[in-house]
């Protein structure tokens, strides 16, 4: 007996380090260059404007705008509440939420291929490019992953385990794990069918599949209202374009990647029942990565919604694939080779993080994304004199002055009617063309904030054509800076 209390010992600290490592090493990589040097987009600026709105507010505005990222918005107000409006109160949770969603795929690797396949995927979650971009955003993709995970870690351990009496925990936990996530964005619900497909590959008991039904269906029907009521904002949407051949290629490129990866670590972990060979990481991976995808190009077909980050989750799927395929030759050289076999997969890595390394350093760069509103916003504080009036061209770009409010202070809004707090919307309400004409025409001098020239659009509103209109017709640019997607413009009154 005592002979096989270090064999014990070994395993236990196998299965605490097959998941606490990718954890650690996906927190170090979030945290690595985590204010992008001070940078904030325009999608997170809605996340920190919205966020800073009392909770009365935020309900109010959910009404008109936004209801699909309701629950994210008054859980970033918590925090804000709690830790201060920052870039990393903003950005944190996303880091959180993938490190998370790598230790689970850390956990389902290793009870589907062992040791070294999971952490092998938990590893590779984290460097995936698609994953580097939404680990420092501040949005609520990457908790979706980490939901994901999570809800794909339980169905795994359900099906290892059996139908039983005390299964309905993990059911209930299921359960709870995909109607959050589609509390955070509906599109996650996608998961359902990719766990349905698994439990077809693995043929499941009717028992698993009438639980799987009844506590799915639940999540359905928690999330029912949230969708409905979402869809009468579909507008929002709308600037999404057509689905083309195009956008097609990066999923079919993921695919393919995950097909190698089912391919090369098909032969799963030896030994075991029929049922337990079945259930591999392929027949897990390959439907949590391929359902969403093709799930969401068909949604598509319908009304335009393809953007990747809807399906991130699915990423999750890749990383499983990934892990398998590492973990094979692992598998192969330990016999003849065990110390050779235990560098296969840091080593894997370790040559991966320098081959990637450009993208790595691209996306924590401000570059990296459309436009950083906190850049312009200091522009504007260096150009601004007491009494200026400031229009933003669209109306939109007002996202940089309920960012920094403090780099707008003397300054006057001519066009708004009404805040977008009290008016309940995003960018606020703006006065009619006339009045904002006439506004404008009573000013001396007047800075204008709108996007960088390589990404700016004619203006399409009838607003936003009087505001050009009066300000090419009646003043002339006396200075005009452009930084980081966005622009502000100083005009003087002709005369």
């Amino acid at each position: 007996m005592p002979s096989d209390i270090p064999h014990i010992s070994e395993s236990r600290r196998r299965r605490v380090l097959v998941w606490l490592v990718p954890l650690v090493w996906t927190l170090g990589l979030g945290l690595w260059g985590l204010s992008r040097q001070d940078s904030v987009w325009r999608d997170e600026a809605a996340t920190w404007q919205v966020a800073g709105r009392s909770a009365g507010e935020i309900w109010a505005m959910l009404a008109n705008v936004d209801a699909v990222h309701g629950l994210y918005y008054l859980l970033m107000h918590g925090l804000f509440e709690v830790f201060g409006a920052s870039t990393t109160t903003l950005r944190l949770p996303s880091v959180l939420a993938v490190s998370a969603a790598a230790a689970c795929v850390a956990l389902i690797g290793r009870r589907l291929a062992g040791f070294w396949a999971g952490l092998g995927g938990g590893l590779a979650l984290g460097l995936l490019p698609a994953v580097q971009f939404y680990l420092q955003e501040g949005r609520p993709y990457a908790l979706v992953a980490a939901g994901a995970g999570l809800s794909t870690l339980l169905l795994v351990s359900l099906l290892e385990r059996g139908p039983g009496r005390r299964a309905w925990p993990r059911w209930a936990a299921y359960g709870i794990a995909v109607l959050v996530c589609a509390l955070l964005n509906w599109l996650s619900l996608l998961v359902l069918p990719a766990h349905a497909t698994t439990l077809g590959w693995v043929r499941a008991g009717r028992r698993i599949w009438l639980r799987w039904a009844a506590y799915g269906s639940g999540a359905v029907a928690g999330a029912l209202p949230l969708i409905l009521f979402s869809r009468r904002q579909s507008e929002q949407v709308s600037w999404i374009p057509p689905l083309t051949w195009t956008m097609l290629i990066g999923p079919g490129i993921l695919l393919t990647v995950g097909g190698l990866g089912a391919w090369a670590g098909r032969a799963g972990r030896a030994g075991g029942r029929a049922e337990r060979k079945a259930l591999s990481v392929a027949a897990v991976g390959l439907p949590l990565l391929a359902v969403p995808q093709l799930g969401l190009i068909g949604l598509s077909l319908v009304q335009p919604l393809f953007q990747d980050r809807y399906v991130l989750f699915s990423m999750v799927g890749l990383a499983l694939l990934i892990g398998a395929a590492l973990g094979a030759p692992v598998r192969a050289c330990a016999p003849r080779l065990p110390r050779a076999a235990g560098l296969v997969v840091p080593g894997v890595v370790g040559v991966s993080v320098l081959a990637l390394l450009p993208v790595e350093l691209d996306k924590r760069a401000p570059a990296s994304r459309i436009d950083d509103v906190l850049a312009v916003a200091g522009e504007v504080a260096g150009l601004k004199r007491d009494g200026d009036a400031v229009l933003f061209v669209p109306a939109a770009r007002r996202d940089t002055a309920l960012v920094s409010p403090d780099a707008f202070g003397g300054l006057t809004d001519v066009a708004l009617a009404a805040s977008p707090a009290a008016s309940a919307t995003l960018k606020g309400e703006e006065e009619d063309p006339t009045r904002i004409r006439e506004a404008l025409l009573g000013q001396r001098r007047v800075l204008l904030v709108t996007d960088a020239e390589k990404v700016a659009k004619a203006p399409s509103a009838d607003r936003d054509k009087a505001k050009t209109a009066v300000l090419r017709e009646h003043f002339a640019v006396v200075a005009d800076r452009q930084v980081r997607g966005r622009r502000v413009t100083v005009y003087e009154r002709r005369g």
